[in-house]
């Protein structure tokens, strides 16, 4: 007869050892140790601006050059982060001069002081101009001088 042996490795037939499960603590500090570093990257990538970024590559198409509200968003991303203004998107306004013809557009970006935005609220200063050519796709600027326009950085 045979004796019974313990069973250490799989064998054909039999079904392998279970690891222990994993107590309360065990599971939150995994959860943790996961979320963390997660929130820590997305908060990151927001303050960063990469989000912004990502979003407009995704979502400004070829067609969105004769859609004037989604160039204005698009402006709003490129000017903050390309280094032409250190104020917030939120805090910038965009007025389109309506005499420009349909192939063309200026844009006024002015600063605005209101709500949550710093500054004297009976001001707009104006930080510079954006003229676009909507059928070449091309934007130049007044940006560092006014007056001389020049193509718009990167």
């Amino acid at each position: 007869m045979k004796t019974p042996t313990s069973i250490t490795s799989a064998t054909p037939g039999t079904t392998p050892p279970r690891r222990p499960r994993r107590t309360m603590r065990q599971r939150i500090i995994r959860r943790v140790a996961m979320v963390v570093p997660l929130v820590l990257l997305a908060t990151l990538a927001a303050r960063m601006g990469w989000l912004d970024q990502a979003a407009d590559q995704i979502t400004f198409r070829h067609a969105n050059w004769f859609d004037d509200t989604a160039l204005v968003e698009h402006f709003r991303t490129v000017v903050t982060h390309n280094g032409m203004t250190d104020t917030p998107g939120r805090c910038l306004l965009f007025i389109v001069n309506g005499n420009d013809p349909p192939d063309a557009a200026r844009f006024d970006v002015m600063e605005k002081h209101s709500g949550s935005c710093p500054g004297d609220g009976k001001t707009l200063p104006k930080l510079f101009t954006l003229k676009v050519n909507r059928i070449d796709q091309t934007v130049q600027t007044d940006w560092g001088s006014p007056g001389t326009y020049h193509p718009m950085p990167k």
